[in-house]
């Protein structure tokens, strides 16, 4: 493989597995991505369809599902091509562009959970200064952030990776272009820019982790004031899908770009990207609309609109 490799493509490892598991694995994974995007495109068409949906809650969502979509499209297609291919290859330009795109989708989707839970806060302990602090202008301006701090990642860490001297192996043990996996087959120390990468992820992580703790600390302490049983119980309905999404997505990447590289092992990162990749993009939409009852509602009367289109069609 090697020999019909050009020095400008990396070859890409994969998962490494049996070949009789290998179709069972990716039967799995097709399917969790085929779940994952379509899932996503209806929350997006629901939320733009549903004008009771047109509140900042779910304009953020709406945010979030695009996020998760471009993200699972990034790594996970060329995952499934590489399974059933004997050419494993990514070009030099290729892999520079799926750096680029899943670091500038995950750095937003780190803002913008500390956003959705400074939205979670205002809900809870402002209710009545609401549609004030989460205006139209401002939801823009928070989405805008977010995807301009993605973005900053994404333009500060894809040129000054693909421009490390890169040895004559090119293999890269993993099944897309993650950052530390292609920094093991440079030929020049890189410890000075993993450490600036840490500090830059540390960043990025402290920045919306602070923001929570604090927005669910004081949603906390309005929760134990409330003398309502329903309002209490709201309140956690309300947030507790936020949690699970923040639990799920940060644990991945404190592990992968704030762990040290010594407690790293290409199978561990490999399991750890995997559920990042390729399970939270499908869980976070079935999170939020699993336990949410307006877009259940929605989605219902998406259908029964439908239903009777049919049948009136049908009368025709």
């Amino acid at each position: 493989m090697r020999n019909r490799t050009s020095p400008s493509d990396f070859i890409l490892l994969g998962l490494l597995l049996k070949s009789e598991i290998t179709g069972i694995v990716f039967t799995v994974i097709f399917v969790i991505f085929v779940v994952a995007v379509m899932a996503n495109l209806v929350m997006i068409f629901l939320i733009q369809v549903d004008s009771r949906l047109h509140t900042p809650m779910y304009f953020l969502l709406n945010q979030l599902s695009i996020m998760d979509t471009l993200f699972i499209c990034t790594t996970v297609p060329k995952l499934l091509v590489d399974m059933v291919s004997k050419e494993k290859t990514i070009s030099f330009v290729g892999c520079g562009l799926q750096i680029f795109l899943y670091s500038t989708t995950i750095g937003s989707e780190f803002f913008l959970l500390g956003l959705m839970a400074y939205d979670r806060y205002v809900a809870v302990c402002k209710p009545l200064r609401y549609p004030v602090l989460m205006s139209r202008k401002v939801c823009l301006l928070l989405a805008a952030g977010a995807w301009f701090g993605g973005s900053l990642d994404g333009f500060l860490l894809t040129p000054i990776t693909m421009n490390i001297p890169y040895c004559s192996s090119l293999s890269i043990n993993h099944f897309f272009c993650e950052i530390p996996a292609v920094l093991r087959l440079a030929c020049t120390d890189t410890s000075l820019y993993e450490a600036l990468m840490n500090i830059c992820c540390v960043l990025m992580l402290l920045i919306p982790v602070s923001i929570i703790s604090i927005s669910y600390s004081l949603i906390l302490l309005a929760v134990h004031r409330m003398h309502s049983a329903e309002g209490r119980k709201k309140a956690f309905t309300t947030c507790s899908s936020h949690l699970t999404a923040v639990s799920i997505l940060y644990g991945a990447a404190f592990y992968t770009y704030v762990v040290p590289q010594s407690f790293h092992t290409p199978e561990k990162d490999k399991v750890v990207s995997t559920f990042y990749t390729i399970v939270s993009p499908m869980l976070n939409p079935l999170i939020y609309s699993l336990r949410n009852k307006d877009v259940m509602g929605a989605f219902k009367r998406i259908l029964t609109h439908c239903s009777s289109q049919r049948v009136v069609a049908s009368i025709a």
